[in-house]
């Protein structure tokens, strides 16, 4: 198609997208609202639980603005709480890239296509996330809601921030992919050409056709097909329609 724009940079989300940790995340997320006096077995716990997985993909630190709402210094006790936990899982347990993520890696990169993370977690975690993982080789640039401003998604802001930091000249030269509505929202609002949702996550085919998923994926092992494609208004119809 002569209309499409080839794809120069790439936005892959963290958690369930490049690396398995949603049990771990979870986990976190309850440990982290249990110290604030919300336990499991009750319905506040529930109600919190419910708002955690409907947030995944957005700042740590906005999830618990959610649970709770006009409490600041409760909102980053549990914060804190939610980094110390997350990180000592990492040091205990290590990291599971998504099978296939290093090849996609790797193939994107020979390719010519620069690589940018972006994920909720702060600064601090993600660095710890980037030591235990062992990319820094494998990427051109890891970014928090801290590095962009403080907005993170659904804002369109990371994604920017990635365009103007790695010097991408067109938006529609970017593809971002994720596994969560928030991730999908982010992308459609930065103008990506390409917004994949996998299916490897916490979010149904049907919510992140609702954030705005151009495409849909069983895994980022799918990715570099979608995104090398000269044709991608065909595929796009075929995977949003299945």
């Amino acid at each position: 198609m002569s209309d499409v724009v080839p794809i120069k940079l790439a936005c892959l989300d963290l958690a369930g997208t490049t690396v398995g940790d949603i049990a771990m995340v979870e986990r976190a997320f309850a440990e982290a609202i249990a110290t604030q006096g919300i336990v499991p077995g009750t319905g506040a716990y529930a109600r919190a639980m419910v708002h955690v997985h409907r947030s995944r993909g957005c700042p740590k630190i906005d999830v618990f603005r959610g649970i709770f709402p006009g409490n600041e210094a409760q909102a980053q006790a549990a914060n804190l709480t939610f980094e110390r936990s997350y990180e000592g899982a990492l040091e205990r347990a290590g990291l599971v890239p998504v099978p296939g993520v290093l090849e996609v890696l790797d193939k994107l990169r020979g390719t010519g296509i620069k690589l940018a993370l972006i994920t909720g977690f702060s600064r601090t975690t993600l660095s710890r996330v980037l030591s235990v993982l062992g990319w820094h080789d494998k990427i051109d640039l890891a970014i928090s809601p801290e590095d962009a401003g403080g907005r993170g998604r659904p804002w369109p802001d990371m994604v920017l921030h990635a365009v103007l930091r790695l010097g991408v000249p067109d938006v529609r030269q970017v593809a971002v992919i994720g596994d969560s509505e928030s991730d999908m929202l982010c992308g459609k609002r930065a103008g990506a050409s390409i917004v994949a949702g996998v299916m490897t996550g916490v979010h149904s085919r049907e919510r992140l056709l609702k954030g705005g998923a151009t495409h849909i994926l069983d895994s980022i092992a799918d990715f570099p097909n979608l995104i090398l494609s000269d044709d991608l208004g065909t595929t796009q119809v075929a995977s949003s329609a299945r």
